[in-house]
């Protein structure tokens, strides 16, 4: 059985993305100075996934998908 608290790589699956929502989540906590652990706590999203949603948002200024 499954909880609430169930890793979002579990329920979603690898190759699925974070919606712009979620990641704009990440970005305002981000911006908030809250640490790559503490947003994984909160939003309950793993670690290399944050960082890799903050790079690209430093980087090319955006969260969302390229077509």
């Amino acid at each position: 059985m499954q909880t609430a608290s169930t890793n979002i790589c579990e329920r979603m699956g690898h190759s699925q993305e974070l919606s712009e929502f979620k990641s704009g989540t990440e970005i305002g906590c981000h911006l908030c100075n809250k640490s790559i652990h503490e947003i994984s706590l909160l939003l309950n999203i793993p670690r290399s996934a944050i960082i890799g949603i903050i790079t690209k948002w430093k980087q090319l200024g955006t969260t969302a998908t390229s077509p």
